[in-house]
């Protein structure tokens, strides 16, 4: 009996370091390419260092976004309109009003604009009843549409010595934003696996009736993981704000994509149930990878962009492959 209980749940640990291990394969296979066709650069010590600093500080910010997206995806939903979040936490919080109450009136106003959206799509969602997409779509324009009419179009400028410090401080020669990545990121890890919060989100995602029947309040906790996800795009909004010294309507374009094409590289289940923080997080590091890989060979975006593509399709069909396997399986016995 003990060791029947057992065997389901250290399945599903070893698969999932299985699929850690190979995405630490590729993040290999591809500084191995970049060594190769760059050997010149990859020869000098300094450089692959100060490169590697880059490929984190440039993950950063997408990474933050993308382990809120990984519980919306873990919890059976999908999010559409974190990058608009961003963009209008990040402009609301550069008003000429909010900049003179200082740096934490400034990180106070961002935090709460995005969890307050994120909560809005979740009672859209969860009380409303309106499919996750369609909820989330409309909630891309309308937060567009407000960012720019705040802003009046225009680009706003941060004043602000300490929050435009924030990119370009570094702590024993790493960027803060890559520290507060590794901040967010064990943060999301421990309340996936290891609270209360995180075994509800499984549960909901994998079988939302059966999560009612078993006392859990799915509506209430679907609002939840809406709100944590406008949580992490209230704390990229500062982070991108720092980098730029600056905010706009049109920041954070696309996040939305990288974030969903991140976890789905991870292993997380579109259908929900599955998915791991630590794999969204290396999803996000393949993608840095690519697009500096591009960068250092002179390759065009659109090349790069096609290359992505054929990632996510090719991560999806190995999802539905397995999925397929394993239905067929427990099927059968």
């Amino acid at each position: 009996m003990p060791g029947g209980r057992k065997r389901p749940w250290a399945g599903e640990s070893g698969e999932s370091v299985t699929r850690n291990l190979v995405l630490v394969g590729v993040l290999v296979a591809l500084i191995v390419i970049g060594a190769i066709t760059q050997p010149e650069l990859y020869s000098n010590s300094a450089w692959v260092w100060t490169n590697i600093l880059s490929i984190l500080q440039l993950a950063s910010v997408v990474g933050v976004v993308t382990v809120g997206m990984t519980f919306v995806i873990i919890g059976g939903g999908i999010d559409l309109s974190v990058g608009a979040i961003v963009a209008l936490a990040g402009v609301w919080c550069t008003t000429v009003a909010t900049q003179s109450y200082g740096a934490g009136g400034m990180i106070f106003t961002a935090i709460v604009v995005g969890v307050a959206v994120g909560l809005v799509n979740g009672v859209l969602i969860s009380y409303g009843r309106l499919v996750p997409f369609i909820a989330t779509l409309a909630m891309l324009v309308s937060a567009r549409g407000l960012a720019a009419a705040i802003s009046g179009k225009q680009t706003q400028i941060s004043s602000n010595t300490f929050i435009n410090g924030i990119a370009s401080t570094k702590i024993l020669g790493i960027p803060v934003l890559v520290y507060i990545l590794a901040a967010v990121a064990v943060a999301g890890w421990i309340l996936l696996n290891r609270t209360t919060f995180g075994r509800r989100t499984v549960a909901v995602g994998g079988n939302p009736e059966a999560a009612r029947l078993a006392g859990i309040n799915v509506k209430r906790h679907t609002m939840l993981l809406y709100g944590l996800s406008g949580l992490c795009c209230g704390i990229a909004a500062i982070m991108l704000t720092s980098q730029a010294t600056s905010a706009q309507a049109a920041m954070g374009n696309l996040y939305e994509l990288d974030a969903i094409a991140a976890a789905i590289i991870g292993g997380t289940l579109l259908s929900g149930g599955r998915g791991t923080i630590v794999g969204s997080i290396l999803g996000v590091l393949i993608f840095a990878t690519i697009t500096n890989l591009f960068a250092i060979n002179g390759l065009s975006t659109e090349a790069q962009n096609m290359v992505k593509g054929g990632i996510i399709v090719a991560a999806v069909l190995v999802q539905q492959f397995r999925f397929k396997s394993l239905t067929r399986f427990f099927a059968r016995n």
